[in-house]
């Protein structure tokens, strides 16, 4: 009995340590998150106070915005798709569980690498948004700063 439980321990640690590795990228994400919120309300309100002799200002500022918006959709995107990565690590521990409780069944052995592999597969396409997030706000930092440099 002892030995079965140590066996189910082992076999539900991988995925728990990849839900800790996701909850740093959400935390990360998180923050990102609510930075660029701000930046867009700072925008707003500077766009809204500047008078009709700023027109370089204004036009930066209506550039920006747009891609301060798309790069809203990647940080959600990523942060859905991180959340998405634990739930499926989460039923992956399920199952793993329920493999060794029920005889190790075949189905439940397919079902636990399946939602394992799916959750990896949702962890990437999270990383593959939050890249593109980096690259966009670095394109927006060069607008921002292209009177200045």
């Amino acid at each position: 009995m002892n030995d079965t439980i140590i066996e189910i321990i082992k076999g539900m640690l991988a995925p728990g340590l990849m839900i800790s590795a996701c909850g740093l990228l959400l935390l990360g994400m998180n923050n990102k998150y609510s930075l660029v919120v701000n930046r867009i309300r700072t925008l707003n309100y500077e766009f809204r106070a500047l008078d009709s002799d700023n027109l370089s200002r204004k036009e930066s500022i209506l550039t920006q915005l747009p891609l301060l918006i798309q790069r809203m959709k990647l940080i959600r995107n990523a942060v859905w798709l991180y959340t998405i990565a634990i739930a499926l690590y989460i039923f992956s521990i399920f199952s793993i569980g329920f493999f060794f409780l029920s005889g190790k069944t075949l189905t439940l052995s397919i079902l636990s690498f399946s939602f394992f592999i799916l959750a990896l597969i949702a962890l990437l396409w999270g990383i593959i948004h939050a890249a593109k997030e980096v690259r966009l706000g670095f394109n927006i930092l060069k607008i921002e700063t292209k009177d200045i440099l």
